[in-house]
């Protein structure tokens, strides 16, 4: 009797306007249930409908002589015309070069500090000490790069506190700002000290979801903090890591216009030119849209390339972003 019944469902299966109306009723039913929740994410989506997704059309000026007159739809179609002079323009070369150096240097300095001063900040036990040390690491990300930049040249220059240090010493004077071996030193370190103690409130998080009896087992067993924190802490923190630098790597070409260009002088164009200053230059200071959108595009393609490679190798370890 059972089978007979089974076969008679088969043969018989629901109709596709009745699946159609239970699923809206369903949508209907958690919007009602849920609704505070959809509101609460409506910012962040109509955030990314208007400043990710729309703007996402103008990506068609990059294959097109655009003519600010003319608008998008009307200027005339080039093809690749645009990156076929990009890439045959010397100039190019030597800025994506520069992206390239700065970004790895910013990669392999900037990304793991926060987790250490995380660990750091996990090991003060005295918590009024350990606000206070948080507090002073958290303020500089609130100050601009005009600000930070003003700082670092005056810090840096001839008469400044790192020169005075140096004549106490006996040595002499040294041009920080305008020698080409001293300048992406500067940027990666003026950005650590910007943005470490910002960056470990996450990995902080992720500390403090570590199971405390983790550790008193592993004190039973004798491990003492440096064998706790290597293999407790860290291999707890690896999926945070995991995805934090996933997210950075999809940025690597992306150092940022403000920092470059507040510190950027003409000493040190050679090393420090960047693809955004140069963005800045051609396509605001000389209108060459077509040009710097082919740039911007190009950029894109390399950081979601450098997306999909490295997230590949993370599924490996079962901890991609997909």
């Amino acid at each position: 009797m059972a089978q007979a019944y089974t076969e008679m469902d088969q043969n018989n299966p629901q109709p596709a306007a009745v699946k159609t109306k239970s699923s809206q009723n369903r949508y209907l039913f958690n919007l009602r249930k849920h609704w505070m929740l959809y509101l609460m994410a409506l910012p962040g989506v109509m955030y990314f409908i208007i400043f990710k997704y729309v703007p996402l059309g103008g990506s068609m000026i990059a294959f097109q002589n655009y003519q600010i007159m003319k608008g998008i739809f009307s200027s005339p179609w080039v093809g690749f015309d645009n990156f076929t002079f990009l890439f045959s323009y010397q100039d190019f070369y030597n800025v994506l070069r520069n992206t390239a150096v700065i970004a790895f240097y910013k990669l392999a300095f900037g990304f793991p500090a926060p987790i250490i001063l995380a660990i750091l900040f996990n090991e003060v036990r005295h918590m009024m000490a350990k606000r206070v040390m948080q507090s002073l690491f958290y303020l500089p990300h609130f100050l601009s790069w005009v600000v930070v930049g003003g700082i670092v040249f005056e810090l840096l220059s001839n008469k400044g506190m790192v020169n005075m240090f140096r004549g106490w010493m006996g040595l002499d004077s040294i041009l920080f700002m305008q020698q080409e071996r001293f300048f992406r030193p500067i940027v990666v370190l003026s950005g650590i000290w910007k943005e470490v103690g910002w960056g470990t409130i996450i990995y902080l998080a992720a500390i403090t979801g570590i199971n405390p009896n983790l550790y008193e087992a592993a004190v039973m067993d004798g491990a003492n903090r440096w064998k706790q924190t290597m293999h407790i802490t860290l291999p707890t923190m690896f999926p945070t890591i995991l995805t934090l630098f996933l997210l950075n790597i999809g940025n690597f070409l992306e150092l940022g216009f403000d920092q470059v260009y507040n510190l950027l002088t003409p000493m040190t164009y050679a090393v420090g030119d960047i693809i955004e200053t140069y963005v800045y230059r051609a396509g605001v200071l000389q209108g060459q849209y077509s040009l710097t959108t082919a740039i911007g595009l190009f950029q894109s393609v390399i950081g979601f390339a450098l997306l999909w490679i490295f997230n590949r190798l993370a599924r490996k370890t079962e901890q991609g972003l997909w």
